[in-house]
């Protein structure tokens, strides 16, 4: 049955997606599910003591803990509570409108780690970096490359981000310390686990849907400047970590059953631990869009991710690492072989030697202060439309002090 939702029809928020979020009416932090331009108050209506017991924290974060047969049985809910007319009238008095609530970080951040996945921006970024050399390291199509980020910085989308300080070097001269001049957005896609595992018990990749819960949209905003002078030999530190920008909305692994696909030729054979499922895949058609102020400056395709989701899962635990509750696995910039489909400022404007015009007459490099970044997307949905995933956006607020 089609949604009885008043706007639900056609919206990418329609019965086949229902994604998940918390939310404040007034009245504290609810679960809910969007449908259409509302949000329904799960918890409001549960019909049994296990998922209302999940669904009264708050957060997600039970929600996440509690597996994959609560996850089918909240799915069912959901679906049921904006479709069955007979559900209507006790339904209707717990929808909100969109415009109406706050939207909340909707679980809790336990590890944060961001993968390297995009063969295209690798390479890109490794020709800028290493003319003189192969655009990609050795290691790069034999394991996902990441580093693990710091949780506590991740916000909701909608909160300004601070321009951080840090110490730079410009070449031949000696170290400065102030506020970044080269701000950088990436346009990524993150999946949210649910189920923990066992320290020193690697997850295969197999078992990627027993363990993650759904995909959101980041930001992972970069101080390229402070990145360069601090990244040898270690990696990002101070020039990823002062803020990273979640979506409200988490999408549902089962509401992306039509947006898998297969991911890239692969040139290098790879371990067994990493390969490629035989069966259905788990690349995701994913189209991206990146704005500045309004402006769209880049359309990213996740479908050109070089690994998969299951993937960064099996290598993360190959060393026994555990998964956590709240983890947050982001997929590194998205990025594609065209031009107008670079997921970064660092790719579009050439390392800044290519200005990126706005449609206000201006034009950027890296970011200025009070310039709004927003990443949207959307998938092909089970109903044979469109879904959408809830947008990113961040406004530059000036550096503190």
């Amino acid at each position: 049955m089609a949604s009885w939702v008043p706007g639900a029809a056609g919206s990418g928020f329609d019965d086949d997606h229902l994604p998940y979020g918390v939310f404040d009416a007034g009245a504290g932090r609810r679960v809910g599910v969007r449908i259409g331009s509302s949000v329904l108050d799960l918890a409001a209506v549960a019909d049994t003591p296990e998922l209302a017991g999940v669904l009264a924290a708050g957060s997600l974060d039970p929600l996440l803990a509690a597996g994959p047969a609560t996850w089918a049985a909240a799915r069912s809910l959901a679906h049921r509570a904006v479709t069955d007319p007979d559900c209507r009238t006790l339904v209707e008095s717990h929808l909100h409108p969109l415009e109406s609530v706050r939207l909340l970080l909707p679980f809790t951040v336990a590890d944060y780690v961001d993968f390297y996945a995009s063969q295209w921006h690798a390479t890109a970024v490794g020709r800028m970096f290493r003319p003189d050399a192969d655009p990609l390291p050795p290691n790069w199509k034999h394991l996902p490359i990441g580093y693990h980020g710091r949780a506590g910085s991740v916000v909701v989308s909608g909160t300004p981000v601070s321009r951080p300080r840090g110490q730079t070097r410009l070449p031949g001269a000696a170290p400065t310390f102030g506020p970044t001049q080269r701000l950088d957005l990436e346009a990524e896609v993150a999946f949210v686990v649910g189920v923990g595992s066992p320290l020193g018990s690697p997850v295969p990749a197999g078992a990627f849907a027993r363990h993650v819960f759904g995909v959101g949209l980041l930001n992972d905003w970069s101080a390229r400047d402070i990145q360069a002078w601090e990244y040898r030999p270690l990696g990002p530190m101070l020039g990823k970590s002062f803020a990273t920008s979640v979506g409200p909305w988490i999408t549902p692994l089962a509401a992306l059953a039509a947006a898998r696909v297969a991911p890239p030729p692969r040139t290098h054979r790879l371990l067994p631990y990493l390969a490629d499922d035989a069966g259905l895949p788990w690349g995701l058609d994913l189209a991206l869009t990146v704005e500045v102020n309004g402006t769209v400056v880049s359309r990213p395709p996740f479908a050109a991710m070089y690994w998969t989701g299951p993937q960064l899962i099996a290598h993360l635990t190959s060393n026994g690492a555990r998964l956590r509750t709240g983890d947050l696995l982001a997929s590194g910039t998205v990025s594609g072989p065209a031009a107008d489909q670079a997921g970064s400022l660092l790719e579009l404007s050439a390392n800044g030697t290519r200005p990126v015009p706005l449609g206000d007459g201006t034009s950027r490099t890296f970011l200025a202060d009070g310039d709004v970044v927003t990443i949207t997307a959307t998938a092909p949905s089970t109903g044979g439309g469109r879904l959408t995933l809830g947008e990113v956006t961040g406004a530059v607020r000036p550096a503190a002090g």
